[in-house]
């Protein structure tokens, strides 16, 4: 299959090229994401080992940027030392936000809600010192994420709302917060109309793109490991359902995402 037109980039705002699936084939995957036009990423940590290895991957490619954090999944091992060290990672320059951090009432065995809404606060405010934007993980718990980013007066710092998957409804609620809305592979599954529905209402220039490989691989591939280069696909669903050219999405959602994260 061809790729993209040579002038043609792509940013995939959410990716762990740091997961164990990827770690030991990095250029491969760089390589294959360059011929779809994908040229920027962000490496998303989500806890100690996979936050150092986003920083050590964006430290050693061009184009490559380290977002981290500690996801809701893994806050039972965010202490004070872990605090400390997150707080050191922050500082160095190939850091440019905070995440993934945010709620997840679905996989909530080993984690509590007061303990994650605790340690979602307590990195927002960290992101609020630091100015840096954030990468908000969201799963069956919309309400509390809203309520939670708006008493974070989270507009004072910006974020994404990584791999949206409400409604129309809250898609305006988030907006009106000042927040970015980043879509991936889902929003190429026919079945999901309402994550659709909610890219359509997004106007372009707050409008994101994300693999969240290797997870949420868009169609042709669904069903398949997913992998940055893929972000091509979802481009391309997001330009036919909005009626607007490959061109002006990628473009568009490509200047979105330097702006929020590049440009602090």
């Amino acid at each position: 299959m061809a790729g993209l037109k040579p002038e043609l980039k792509i940013y995939d705002s959410h990716t762990h090229l740091n997961d164990d699936v990827f770690y030991d084939d990095v250029p491969a995957y760089l390589a294959r994401a360059q011929h779809f036009g994908v040229v920027e990423m962000n490496m998303i940590g989500s806890n100690e080992l996979l936050n150092q290895r986003a920083i050590e991957l964006a430290r050693h490619y061009k184009g490559l940027h380290a977002v981290i954090g500690w996801h809701p999944e893994d806050i039972a091992r965010f202490n004070n030392a872990a605090e400390e060290l997150l707080l050191k990672q922050l500082t160095d320059s190939v850091v440019v936000g905070i995440g993934e951090i945010g709620l997840d009432y679905f996989n909530d065995e080993h984690s509590p809600h007061d303990e994650q809404k605790r340690v979602f606060e307590r990195q927002l405010a960290i992101a609020r010192d630091l100015r840096l934007p954030v990468s908000i993980h969201c799963r069956d718990a919309l309400a509390d994420t809203y309520q939670i980013l708006k008493n974070a007066h989270v507009e004072e710092f910006g974020g994404v709302m990584h791999s949206f998957n409400g409604d129309v409804e809250w898609v305006q609620r988030f907006l009106d917060l000042g927040m970015a809305i980043s879509y991936s592979g889902v929003v190429t599954f026919n079945s999901a109309k309402d994550v659709q529905a909610a890219m359509l209402a997004t106007p372009l220039d707050h409008l994101l793109v994300e693999t969240d490989a290797p997870y949420l691989t868009p169609v042709p591939y669904r069903g398949q490991r997913n992998e940055p280069g893929f972000t091509r696909f979802t481009v391309e669903k997001i330009a036919e359902l909005r009626e607007e050219s490959l061109e002006d999405v990628a473009r568009a959602t490509y200047e979105n995402a330097s702006r929020l994260f590049l440009n602090h």
